[in-house]
């Protein structure tokens, strides 16, 4: 493997980086937990294109020449969030759940394509993305099942904790709600 760069996007660039990482995608989510096949990676689309302009939006892609083995973005929880509504098995305090469109950072997606694993790129994309994020917290989702373990070792070992259980959808699987502080804005 040759070396890894990183470059980070802002909204306005992400939007137009979708085609740039859209098969790292495909790849990534075609295995289990996941299973997506082509309805799913079609609303992958309609979604990144509306969170593409969130306030607060970047990507950050790792390449290994011109190829992306690695992406991840998110964007600032907006006040009128349903994020915390999602969770089925606790009901937080209204101190912790109020948003105001800077407080909480989410990560909406963080993945590596399976030959570059292990190899500290997922550690490295978290850390850009978050590089200068003034929030008091960064959220995300995970997939409990065992499948995910790496997932949940790392997001451990970064300082997450979980909160509850997501289930954001309909017809969708349940996810671990974790949180992690930052020391960026003050409350």
């Amino acid at each position: 493997m040759s070396e890894v760069t990183y470059g980070r996007h802002d909204a306005a660039e992400a939007a137009g980086r979708l085609d740039a990482f859209l098969h790292a995608y495909e790849e990534v989510y075609q295995e289990p937990p996941y299973r997506e096949g082509p309805s799913d990676v079609a609303e992958f689309i309609d979604h990144y294109r509306v969170q593409a302009q969130r306030p607060g939006m970047r990507l950050v892609l790792a390449r290994e020449g011109e190829e992306v083995v690695g992406f991840t973005y998110g964007y600032f929880l907006a006040p009128d969030t349903r994020w915390w509504q999602n969770l089925q098995d606790v009901r937080l305090p209204d101190e912790f759940t109020w948003e105001d469109g800077q407080r909480t950072f989410v990560i909406i997606e963080l993945a590596v394509r399976k030959p570059w694993r292990r190899c500290g790129i997922a550690a490295e994309l978290h850390a850009r993305l978050l590089e200068g994020v003034d929030a008091e917290r960064v959220t995300l989702t995970m997939r409990p099942e065992e499948d995910a373990a790496p997932a949940q070792c790392a997001y451990a070992a970064w300082g997450y904790r979980k909160v509850g259980v997501s289930h954001p959808w309909e017809d969708a699987p349940l996810y671990d709600c974790m949180v992690r502080e930052l020391a960026g804005r003050a409350g």
